[in-house]
């Protein structure tokens, strides 16, 4: 059985995901890990692990509920999802025997998207990226809250070293009660917080290319064009759509100057893909930005990134394919480059079957719950999409509900790893083709 699951990622990766939940789980159920012996214990523990190891969602307030050694286990979770259970493996094995075996580089390409022949060297630039990406945010935040908050120089390295670890992870955890309210018109916090998790929602194969040929956009391949460009197009609209619909709203934006604004916007536009932290109540805004945000929360951030969702290639790779459809043209090509059929299959199946996933979820806790439809909707986008944002609603819901909230940013965390690797592996020839036929179509 363990070597069944061994060599084939499709079947580990979920496996792998779930020890260490549990791992975490029973660290956070200590009396060490929690301020408090009252109140239930495994369900705020297993949904807290789910949530950081996937960059997902919150049930009890971070700040108060965990000790700072539960904290530390929240932070450990965060940088372990982040980086990739699989991938953090494969490198400790790269630093003990100094090799790789075909089975352990498959696993690790199943998490990392790289090829094969380039894993190795590729694991070590993750390993660098993270650290000074992690590294200089944490610098700028520690350096801000010391001597724009008068905190000890201790308890700022800490806030400062766990949001920049939150923030590169897409994991949107923090440790005040109302996440980034307080800051909100901080440029010296939302800004670097925001650029960390734009950088972490590339991912890195975005990165790695862009540190070979940053300043030869002709060479990058498709997989960086659509995850470059079309992030930087859905930020764009997403700061505009936010300032838009916000900019009167009294409850969330109104009330600050126009400096403050854009920075909520920024932040806004930011979070749903899927850095997970809030400067507003989500809870007031309008419906406008909150369909908005249940968009771009499904999109997501760019494959094998710290971020979730369906991914931004899978979305504009199926825009091209309606663009080409639309033309009535014979294949899809995206630049200079034809896209097999094979591929476009997958994209449909990844967001077909998240569509599928978020309905089910959706159905399910409206009728476990008492919540109005878009409220339920937007929760369940956002587990699925492991981004951590919240209309108010999660602690209310019943232990039942909450875990479909946790299976839901499981499946959102996990699933569309296995769903691709397990497409991409089972490459099936007929010997023979069936008669066509044409259905009715529309």
């Amino acid at each position: 059985m363990l070597r069944s699951l061994s060599s084939h990622p499709a079947r580990l990766l979920p496996v792998a995901f779930l020890v260490v939940v549990a791992a975490g789980a029973v660290l956070l159920m200590l009396p060490v890990s929690r301020t408090s012996d009252s109140g239930p214990v495994v369900l705020p523990a297993a949904f807290t692990s789910v949530g950081a190891l996937t960059g997902g969602m919150a049930l009890v307030d971070t700040a108060t509920h965990w000790t700072p050694f539960g904290q530390v286990v929240i932070l450990l979770l965060i940088q372990v999802g982040g980086f990739g259970i699989m991938t953090l493996a494969t490198s400790l094995a790269l630093v003990v025997n100094h090799r790789l075996g075909l089975r352990t580089t498959l696993v690790a390409q199943a998490e990392t998207s790289v090829n094969l022949g380039d894993v190795r060297h590729i694991l070590r630039r993750i390993v660098l990226m993270t650290v000074v990406i992690e590294a200089a945010t944490a610098l700028v935040l520690t350096l801000r809250f010391w001597i724009g908050y008068d905190d000890s120089f201790g308890q700022s390295l800490w806030q400062g070293v766990f949001h920049a670890i939150s923030a590169f992870n897409n994991a949107g955890f923090s440790l005040n009660s109302d996440n980034l309210v307080g800051f909100v018109d901080d440029a010296w916090v939302i800004v670097p917080i925001c650029l960390a998790a734009v950088l972490g929602g590339l991912g890195f194969p975005v990165l790695v290319e862009l540190l070979r040929r940053a300043r030869r956009p002709r060479e990058w391949t498709v997989h960086t064009r659509l995850t470059v460009y079309g992030s930087a197009i859905l930020l764009v609209f997403g700061f505009v759509a936010f300032l838009t619909f916000e900019w009167g709203n009294d409850q969330t934006i109104g009330p600050l100057g126009p400096g403050g604004k854009l920075l909520a916007a920024l932040m806004g536009s930011v979070s749903p893909r899927t850095a997970g932290f809030n400067s507003v109540d989500y809870g007031s805004v309008g419906p406008e930005t909150m369909a908005i945000t249940d968009g771009l929360m499904f999109i997501g951030g760019g494959s094998a990134s710290t971020a979730g969702g369906i991914k931004v290639s899978t979305f504009f790779l199926l825009a091209f394919v309606i663009w080409a459809e639309v033309r009535a043209e014979q294949e899809v090509n995206v630049g200079f480059r034809r896209i097999s059929s094979s591929t476009q299959r997958q994209a449909l199946t990844v967001a077909l079957l998240s569509v599928g996933v978020i309905a089910v979820g959706t159905v399910v806790i409206l009728g476990l719950s008492d919540y109005t439809f878009d409220a339920v909707l937007f929760e369940s986008i956002s587990a699925f999409s492991t981004v951590g944002l919240t209309t108010g609603i999660t602690s209310g819901l019943p232990d039942s509900a909450q875990i479909v909230v946790m299976l839901l940013m499981f499946i959102g965390r996990v699933g569309p790893i296995t769903a691709a690797s397990a497409l991409a592996l089972r490459s099936r020839h007929r010997l023979y083709r069936l008669p066509e036929e044409r259905p009715i179509v529309g």
